[in-house]
């Protein structure tokens, strides 16, 4: 089982695309998605989580990944296969 995979995005974002598609593509079968373009106290919220304001945000379990770059170099550095695979702290 995957660990739980939490990303906010908007709606026109081609980054939060690409991200969706990487982790897909990797075996994940759900994204709790928080759209913060429709709730701007979410976008506060991800600010105050993670002191940026760009989106995609992505959270593996209890792990801040980042942005879509920092997804694509984890996976390109064999970190993303054995953190989705992580038992949920």
């Amino acid at each position: 089982m995957n660990a739980p995979v939490l990303m906010y995005t908007t709606a026109v974002c081609p980054f939060c695309i690409r991200a969706k598609q990487l982790l897909k593509a990797r075996g994940v079968s759900e994204i709790e998605e928080i759209r913060i373009d429709l709730d701007l106290e979410r976008r506060d919220e991800m600010m105050q989580r993670t002191g940026r304001r760009t989106v995609p945000q992505i959270y593996i379990g209890a792990t801040h990944v980042g942005g879509c770059d920092d997804l694509y170099a984890l996976d390109a550095a064999g970190g993303l296969k054995p953190l989705l695979a992580a038992a949920n702290p």
